[in-house]
């Protein structure tokens, strides 16, 4: 081959390899990758929908700048969210630059946030981007509820995006014995985004006014647009007169998102969370005990409820849902297990002999569920029982005495200690809450841990499981600690509330409806004073007293 032909091969080699490399469009580079859970249905986009520009005034005075409408991939979570913010956080207004202050003075509260964010916040800035919507909403359960899962408001709302009762129906949030949706990640945040939307569509597109009505209600900001509207006064949310809560509610969603913004700018830190999937959602075809599934993925109990908040008792409900959040790296492995696991193994039954003046509330109280559990179990359409027959109890996979059983968490979600004094004499059962060693229940009872240990058939080094009960023997003169059903009273009660690891003393007020400086007057406690897990606090609902 003559050296000139073979350099004109060379050069067409080259220019087809050129042509190979090119570099990529802009389109092609902020295009999102396909969707880790190509199960789920994508919600259609909302036509209307526009990225806003952000007025950006930090403390170098920099300009409102353009927010990419496409998702920046980085390695933290709160980097892509950063790159995504769409929302006005306008700081020259008092009630924004107040609640920055206040969320920038709350580093310990933004780590514990973080914290509980961790396994949630990818998975819903993913939902968030599937809808066309504002990641800035991602931040909206930081307002609600700090990422606690088991948050329970005084009007009854629960889980990280607090629906009461009724709005979580409405949006098709199944309540009952078995299961709360409105604390299942992935039912409830569906339903938030699905009437976020609505609420968007509602008021032409002003994702303003549509936060400001997720917390008040629709009718109570379309009524002060009417009474603007009378007035010749703008409509706009900042124009709007509203009830105190939502004044601030929606300043504080900007003032968190300009803290995510610019962390540096207000001297805090913002934990890393991975820009990846934590988790995965599996069918698991029908109802399971979570004892089985802590076994054959190794997971404990906690860790599952943690994932799984919207199953109260220790398995799924029998008539679903049968989704289950498992970690990632645990999902393939329990769905090759689960199908191949005998259906008389997935929950455990035992069967009662129904005997003459049984009743259904009876034999409820007896084994510790619900009448509507028992006639679910057992396809009962009224509550007439017959002596002789025998009735099906959905009862826990692990033995009583197992350091894992799956035991239900309170309804209310919210953590304090409860001891209820039984029938004759002064033992107690004593209901283990997050947090609590065999210590600080020794210290609290004032008996010793060799006697705890002694009276539960225990060692010292045992593991306690949130969930499970202690029996604790008092002497006669013992103080008891009252239990507590039900903090939603309109007198006055006093509580004495255990501190529990990742509390804060403003996470205790909201729980409580209380203030920080209630609480610390009650307890005599400075505004620097440290909480301890384990340390007693008083607490007074309702009727608080001024004084004490």
């Amino acid at each position: 081959m003559s050296l000139k032909l073979e350099y004109i091969y060379v050069l067409i080699i080259a220019l087809l390899l050129g042509a190979c490399t090119t570099t990529p469009t802009e389109e092609s580079t902020l295009t999102s990758p396909p969707s880790r859970y190509p199960d789920k249905q994508k919600a259609a986009p909302i036509p209307d929908f526009q990225p806003e520009k952000v007025v950006d005034r930090d403390h170098a005075g920099a300009k409102p700048t353009e927010v990419a409408e496409k998702s920046v991939r980085q390695a933290d979570i709160w980097k892509r969210i950063q790159h995504n913010l769409v929302l006005e956080r306008d700081l020259s207004r008092s009630r924004v630059k107040a609640q920055v202050a206040f969320y920038a003075s709350k580093q310990e509260f933004l780590d514990r946030m973080a914290e509980r964010a961790t396994p949630y916040i990818h998975y819903i800035v993913e939902e968030l981007e599937k809808r066309n919507m504002p990641v800035d909403l991602a931040l909206l359960p930081v307002v609600e509820s700090a990422y606690q899962p088991f948050a329970y408001s005084r009007s009854h709302a629960s889980g990280i995006w607090q629906f009461i009762p009724s709005t979580g129906r409405h949006y098709g949030l199944k309540q009952n014995w078995w299961y709360d949706g409105r604390r299942d990640i992935i039912a409830s945040t569906n339903a938030a985004l699905t009437y976020l939307q609505k609420l968007h569509g509602y008021f032409d597109g002003d994702w303003l006014l549509a936060v400001a009505a997720y917390n008040a209600g629709e009718r109570t900001v379309e009524r002060a647009i009417e009474r603007n509207i009378k007035g010749g006064k703008p409509t706009d949310f900042w124009s709007l007169k509203l009830r105190r809560e939502t004044m601030h509610y929606v300043p504080s969603l900007l003032a968190v998102a300009e803290i995510v913004a610019h962390p540096e700018n207000y001297h805090v830190a913002l934990k890393t969370i991975p820009n990846e999937p934590y988790f995965d959602v599996i069918d698991v075809g029908s109802q399971i005990d979570l004892g089985v599934v802590s076994e054959l993925t190794g997971l404990s109990n906690d860790e599952l409820h943690i994932l799984n908040p919207g199953i109260k008792k220790w398995a799924t409900d029998p008539d679903g849902p049968y989704h289950l959040v498992i970690p990632l790296d645990k999902s393939t492995d329990l769905q090759q297990k689960l199908a191949a696991l005998p259906p008389s193994e997935r929950v455990r039954w035992q069967v009662y002999h129904i005997r003459q003046g049984d009743t259904l509330g009876g034999i409820a109280r007896l084994y510790q569920t619900e009448i509507s559990a028992l006639k679910q179990a057992n396809k009962l359409n009224g509550n007439l029982i017959r002596a002789g027959h025998t009735l099906l109890i959905p009862t826990s996979y692990k033995p009583a005495g197992s350091t894992e059983t799956a035991r239900s968490r309170e309804d209310t979600g919210l953590q304090y200690a409860v001891a209820q004094k039984q029938a004759g004499g002064n033992s107690l059962e004593y209901t283990i809450m997050q947090g609590d060693t065999l210590w600080n229940i020794s210290r609290q009872f004032g008996v010793s841990i060799d006697d705890l240990c002694q009276w539960n058939g225990i060692q010292r080094n045992s593991i306690i499981t949130p969930g499970k009960t202690l029996q604790v023997r008092m002497s006669q003169s013992a103080e008891l600690i009252p239990a507590v059903a039900n903090i939603n009273h309109a007198e006055s009660r006093h509580i004495s509330y255990t501190v529990q690891t990742g509390d804060s003393l403003w996470l205790i007020a909201r729980r409580f409806d209380v203030t920080v400086e209630q609480i610390q007057r009650w307890n005599s406690m400075h505004q620097r004073t440290a909480l301890r897990p384990g340390q007693n606090l008083d607490i007074y609902i309702g009727q608080a007293p001024a004084d004490v």
